[in-house]
């Protein structure tokens, strides 16, 4: 099994962490390994803990970085990431790593349905367990899916897609990516299909973000991510849309929000300090010839906070 994904911002996000070589580090989306052997290769007596949901991941990067004594590979989803660290006798870490969202590996085989440029099962799992996308396509009402399409997917053609899609499925349940895309297609304007790309793309998000919970794992693992870093340990994380982006962006702006009292009060009384502090400003986007290379780069976004 080859779990190839290509990091997106891979130098700037591994700099970002100011590996200690001795420190205790979490990549929360370990994936292909990518990031987790690069982590590695910068560790003397230090440990890194591996998450991933995906148990093609656990055992392909697992062949990867079993030979590195450092390691310690763990499936779950970084949601629970402090219960794992702490079943592992970790009260605190140095650093942690979070890489939002779908793998190239997941995108790229089809029988993971998280495409639709393959005609395959409709799935989206990726932790391969519970509900799928099927059901949701099948199960859900029209204003349900709708809403899951506005909400998720930021398309405004959301009710006509989720009309054409009960439509469909009154005549036979949808199946397949590839019955689903072309429902999609049908159900939007032609003017839409030509100058937006692929009808599909939106609903799509919008089915895989449902069917994973990913933002509300997302709230919860910035949480419990800088829950558990130590004094002047830092949480790096790679968005790649703005409905991940906008919550990171708001909760480590919140952490490094201090006094709330109104302007006029001669003293703070409310006695909030900064819990932490930005490394970069406005977050890093990836360079033209990065996204030239790699065109799925083209809406990443690294934040990084460091802890006070």
């Amino acid at each position: 099994m080859e779990f190839h994904h290509k990091p997106v911002l891979f130098e700037e996000t591994i700099d970002s962490l100011a590996i200690r070589p001795e420190g205790l580090y979490i990549d929360g989306t370990m994936g292909g390994g990518g990031h987790s052997e690069a982590i590695l290769q910068r560790l003397t007596t230090g440990r890194l803990l591996s998450i991933d949901q995906d148990p093609d991941a656990i055992q392909a990067a697992g062949q990867r970085l079993s030979r590195y004594p450092q390691s310690i590979r763990v499936q779950g989803n970084f949601s629970s990431m402090k219960e794992i660290a702490h079943a592992q006798g970790w009260e605190q870490v140095d650093g942690v790593l979070l890489d939002i969202g779908v793998s190239s590996y997941q995108l790229d085989t089809p029988e993971r349905g998280f495409s639709y440029h393959h005609d395959a099962p409709l799935d989206m799992r990726m932790s391969q367990q519970g509900v799928s996308a099927r059901d949701l396509v099948n199960g859900l009402s029209e204003q349900e899916l709708a809403d899951v399409i506005f909400r998720y997917g930021e398309d405004r053609n959301a009710r006509r897609i989720a009309r054409g899609i009960v439509e469909a499925r009154e005549q036979q349940p949808l199946e397949t990516t590839g019955q689903l895309a072309e429902v999609i297609k049908a159900s939007v304007p032609a003017k839409v299909r030509r100058s937006e790309g692929h009808p599909a793309r939106k609903t799509f998000q919008a089915l895989r973000i449902a069917v994973n919970g990913e933002l509300d794992r997302l709230q919860e693992g910035l949480e419990a991510a800088f829950s558990l870093l130590k004094p002047q340990g830092r949480l790096a994380v790679i968005t790649f849309h703005s409905l991940e982006d906008r919550i990171v962006k708001r909760q480590m702006a919140q952490w490094c929000q201090g006094c709330t009292c109104p302007k006029d009060f001669p003293v703070c009384v409310c006695g909030r300090t900064p819990q932490g502090q930005l490394v970069y400003k406005k977050g890093l986007a990836p360079s033209q010839q990065e996204v030239a290379e790699n065109p799925r780069a083209r809406s990443a976004r690294l934040r990084v906070i460091e802890k006070l």
